[in-house]
C-alpha cells in the first residue's frame, strides 16, 4: 500500500489503499509464513495483518563472491560519484542531480554517474539539459552484474538519495551494503530505514530531500580523504557480519521448518 501511494501520489486513507491493505491480510491469511523486506515492514504488517509468530524480516544482503572486491583500475584525476539502480521518483536522484549543480564549479574534478531504468529516466534526462549538466552528469543504462560491480567499485563516492517519503523512507537499499562490499564510502538519505541500520561511523547521512545539505556533504566527501577512508574501513567490519553468505542460514532454517525437513 504505501508503495502504491508513493508512486501513483494518492493519500494513504484512499479507497484503492484501503483494498491494497484488504489484500494484504487475505494474502496474510493464506500463506503459511510472511517474509518482510525490513525490521520496520515487519512491524507494520504485524501491526495490521499477521501475527507476529508467522512472519519474520530477512534483508536482502550481498553475497560476497557477487560483491568481492577485485581491484581498482581507473588511471584518472576525477572524482566519480555514482547512482545504480532503478531510476523511479522515490529513489531521489533528480535531488542528488541538482545537489551535483549547486557544487560543480567548487568540484571540477567531480562527475555524477547514473545507471539504471526507470520510469523517471526521461525526466533526468531533461534535468540534467535544463541543468547544463550534460557534461557532467552521465546518464547511462542497465548493465550485467558483473559489469556493474566493477563500477561501483571503481567509484569514489556511492550516491543513495532516497526521498523521505512513505515508501522510501522505509525501503531498504541493497546498494549500500553492496557499496559497503566493495570497499566504497556512501553518503545516504537519513531515511527511517537507513537509520535504523546505519550509524555515522560507517555511511556520511544527508537530510533528506534537502538538496542543499546533499551538495555541502558531496563537496566534503571530496574534500576529505580521511573521511572517506575512516567510513570504509568501519564498513568493513559490518559487512563482515551482514551479507549473505552469513544470513542466508535463517533463511535456509526457516524453509526447513515450514516443509518439515529438519535435518538442515
Amino acid at each position: 500500500p504505501e508503495f502504491y501511494a508513493s508512486k501513483f501520489k494518492t493519500e494513504s486513507d484512499s479507497l484503492v489503499c484501503k483494498l491494497l491493505r484488504t489484500m494484504e491480510r487475505i494474502s496474510a491469511a493464506f500463506s503459511d509464513h510472511v517474509i518482510a523486506a525490513n525490521h520496520i515492514w515487519q512491524k507494520t504488517l504485524e501491526s495490521r495483518s499477521v501475527k507476529d509468530s508467522k512472519c519474520t524480516a530477512i534483508l536482502n544482503l550481498p553475497e560476497r563472491s557477487a560483491f568481492s572486491r577485485r581491484g581498482r583500475n581507473r588511471n584518472d584525476h576525477k572524482f566519480i560519484m555514482l547512482y545504480p539502480g532503478t531510476l523511479n521518483h522515490h529513489q531521489g536522484v533528480d535531488i542528488a542531480i541538482r545537489a551535483f549543480a549547486l557544487i560543480k564549479d567548487r568540484a571540477p574534478e567531480a562527475e555524477f554517474h547514473i545507471y539504471g531504468e526507470g520510469s523517471a529516466k526521461n525526466f533526468l534526462r531533461r534535468l540534467i539539459a535544463e541543468l547544463g549538466l550534460e557534461n557532467r552528469v552521465f546518464l547511462k543504462g542497465l548493465v550485467p552484474l558483473n559489469e556493474i560491480t566493477a563500477i561501483m567499485e571503481n567509484a569514489d563516492l556511492g550516491v543513495v538519495p532516497k526521498r523521505k517519503d512513505s515508501f522510501g523512507n522505509e525501503a531498504f537499499s541493497t546498494k549500500i551494503p553492496e557499496f559497503m562490499s566493495l570497499g566504497v564510502p556512501v553518503l545516504v538519505s537519513d531515511t527511517k530505514v537507513d537509520q535504523y541500520y546505519f550509524n555515522d561511523s560507517i555511511v556520511k547521512f544527508f537530510r533528506g530531500n534537502d538538496e542543499g545539505d546533499l551538495a555541502n556533504c558531496m563537496l566534503l566527501l571530496i574534500r576529505d580523504q580521511e573521511l572517506r577512508h575512516r567510513l570504509v574501513q568501519n564498513a568493513e567490519e559490518y559487512i563482515r557480519k551482514n551479507n549473505w553468505d552469513v544470513k542466508k542460514a535463517e533463511y535456509l532454517e526457516l524453509v526447513d521448518s515450514l516443509t518439515g525437513n529438519r535435518n538442515g
